[in-house]
């Protein structure tokens, strides 16, 4: 059976008046189905099926097929009012409350996620406050699907500025939401589900960034939350960022926008003083943090056998990691991190691959001129190179401060071993010189003085290229 059978073809069109709206679909069926969901979770009589607690944990392929039907139907906007009518979301009510079956549960949720993508409908599941809690009570579920649902629920419902702040609110002052999502970060290895919850986190963070500080500082001061016996439990000791990197790290090969969703997170969180230091003050002095931004850069985004062009498709998630790097880089509270950040092995490739970076941006902006005078006399393609050509921008400008800041911490040792692995020659120190100039002018010229001392021919040669240096020197 299909996981969301199509919608039935309906004879609503032989009754007049049965129709849902301007829909070929019969508010008889609906009606009976629905009216067959009430008796699922309330049974007049017991259920041979209902597990020994006397819950159904099992849906017969009959219901499921037609409340499966339900949930397509519900995609259009006559559908969702008929079932907003109907009191469906109160019936979903019952069905969270008593249903023991995590299917049912399942599409409950996901109708209720296609009902939500109309405003008037969103407004009234939103002001809604005991349905409301209940919904953040399933970010609590065991079960993958109904987690993926709920995330796609609240996602829908946050992108509405009409009702995020009721949301934003909702979730503020409900601590285990916080425990749930770091829950699913730190253990899913479900990436769809994964995604999904990296976007409803995102969206929260670029919201509200009082609910980002609570959540940066919830890793080092617990809650503790009432058990089912009303004795006090302790909650799990999760920390924000060792879960936003195990997600990073389950997404990143199978899903490249769901590791721009998760850097993006990283980028968020250094906006504020709390953040960064919540990432460099980690057990493990930001190393883990650093490796994998360092590994993602050296070893998979923009490399030397992709075309130039690839820096327009990785433009986001390359500015939120360097951007991540470039503050963790200017941070010097932890003198573990401090070491660890000022190891040659962090050094070369890096700056080998923020050049490479620079390069491809000078072809790929090469490009994007030719393009712009094909199109010179069409609009829509003026306004969207504008479009690419500010993004670029963007990048070029923390690529280009991350770069400065490194090339003015070089050592000689550095510089050589760097010459020496090809990171660094006249075309490559010529490129960083370029995109530096003369904004960077003191760090391009400390950077001379020890390259000076490692290869004078070279520094002879950029100074050549460069008079506004010779002058200065």
């Amino acid at each position: 059976m299909d996981r969301n059978p199509s919608p039935p073809c309906s004879d609503a069109e032989e009754e007049e008046g049965d129709a849902v709206g301007n829909t070929v679909y019969s508010k008889h069926w609906l009606f009976s189905v629905l009216t067959r969901l009430i008796e699922v979770i309330a049974p007049a009589e017991p259920d041979p099926a209902a597990s020994p607690e006397g819950a159904r944990t099992e849906l017969d392929e009959e219901m499921e097929n037609d409340i499966c039907k339900v949930w397509d139907m519900s995609m259009d906007e006559d559908v969702a009012l008929f079932l907003q009518e109907f009191n469906a979301p109160d019936i979903f009510m019952g069905v969270f409350a008593k249903s023991k079956c995590p299917r049912l549960t399942e599409i409950c949720v996901g109708i209720l996620g296609n009902m939500a993508c109309f405003q008037d409908i969103c407004m009234s599941i939103s002001k809604d406050e005991n349905l409301g809690q209940v919904l953040l009570q399933r970010l609590c579920d065991s079960d993958s699907p109904t987690l993926l649902e709920t995330s796609r629920l609240l996602l829908t419902c946050l992108s509405q500025p009409e009702v995020a702040n009721v949301w934003v609110e909702r979730i503020r002052e409900n601590p285990s939401v916080y425990d749930c999502v770091c829950f699913i970060m730190s253990s899913s290895t479900n990436v769809e589900l994964l995604v999904k919850v990296g976007e409803v986190v995102d969206k929260l963070f670029d919201l509200d960034e009082e609910l980002m500080l609570n959540w940066i500082k919830n890793g080092t001061c617990r809650s503790v939350g009432p058990s089912v016996d009303d004795s006090p439990e302790e909650l799990p000791d999760f920390k924000i960022v060792p879960c936003i990197l195990e997600a990073a790290k389950q997404v990143r090969s199978d899903n490249p926008e769901g590791l721009d969703v998760y850097m993006h997170i990283l980028q968020l969180l250094t906006t504020v003083d709390e953040g960064i230091q919540a990432i460099v003050q980690a057990p493990d002095g930001g190393k883990d943090t650093w490796s994998l931004l360092y590994d993602l850069v050296c070893q998979e985004l923009c490399q030397p056998d992709d075309p130039p062009i690839i820096v327009q498709e990785q433009k986001t998630v390359l500015a939120s990691i360097l951007s991540v790097l470039s503050a963790m880089f200017a941070s010097q509270t932890e003198q573990e991190y401090t070491r660890m950040r000022k190891s040659k092995l962090c050094y070369m490739p890096l700056i080998g691959s923020l050049i490479r970076i620079l390069q491809y941006m000078e072809g790929c902006g090469k490009r994007v001129v030719d393009n712009s005078k094909e199109s010179e006399q069409e609009e829509t393609g003026r306004t969207d190179v504008n479009e690419e050509d500010f993004h670029l921008k963007i990048l070029k400008d923390i690529c280009c401060e991350l770069l400065s800041n490194m090339l003015q911490e070089l050592t000689k040792e550095n510089t050589l071993e760097g010459l020496h692995q090809g990171h660094l020659n006249e075309q490559t120190c010529s490129c960083a010189f370029q995109n530096l100039l003369p904004l960077y002018f003191a760090s391009v010229e400390s950077f001379l003085e020890v390259l000076r001392e490692a290869d004078q021919t070279l520094a002879d040669n950029l100074e050549k290229r460069f008079p506004s240096l010779k002058v200065h020197t």
